[in-house]
């Protein structure tokens, strides 16, 4: 797997690469796939989602992250077809997606009403906030869409007089979740 180069930044940071490693899985995309993201801000995840999906809409509201996201795209290799669009959601969410990520937690609930309506396959959410997470969880239930909700969460290493020591990042919650799933997190067949 080729690595991501991210050589603008954004000033809110990327998703983390083990994040991101988790969130592929979970997304699923293949190369049939119209993959939207919500709030691209860096674009490491419409980066990685571009090497994997046939078509790739990236939303972002602010129009100085849009570029972060383009120039970022332009130091990377990928196939898919990429539509960089500055709007803010659900404003302009393509009614033809199959995936769609929420990055961010603006209007994550007229998104999500939005992407039910144009019968996205999945829909999956990073959240880093305790209390969005919750708010975000049930709304994902009233919904019918809760599959999971994971806690990811990291600790790196770092040399300390000579061993290893870990600098841990904050947690991110993952909700993962297709329209009409009635599986509770935790449930097995």
């Amino acid at each position: 797997m080729q690595a991501t180069k991210l050589p603008n930044d954004a000033k809110a940071g990327p998703t983390k690469p083990e994040v991101r490693a988790v969130l592929a899985r979970k997304l699923a995309l293949g190369p049939d796939d119209h993959f939207v993201e919500v709030g691209s801000c860096t674009g490491a995840v419409t980066i990685e989602a571009a090497r994997r999906a046939g078509r790739v809409t990236a939303l972002e509201r602010k129009a100085e992250r849009l570029e972060t996201t383009r120039a970022n795209l332009a130091a990377n290799e990928y196939d898919a077809d990429v539509r960089l669009v500055n709007a803010e959601a659900p404003e302009r969410l393509p009614d033809d997606g199959d995936v769609v990520f929420l990055g961010g937690s603006r209007n994550y609930e007229r998104v999500l009403d939005d992407a039910v309506a144009a019968d996205y396959d999945r829909v999956v959410m990073n959240v880093s906030r305790l209390e969005v997470a919750g708010e975000a969880a049930r709304a994902f239930r009233d919904r019918d869409l809760l599959d999971e909700a994971l806690c990811l969460q990291m600790a790196t290493g770092y040399d300390l007089a000579g061993a290893t020591s870990f600098d841990a990042d904050n947690p991110v919650y993952m909700l993962v979740g297709e329209p009409g799933s009635s599986d509770e997190p935790g449930d097995s067949e």
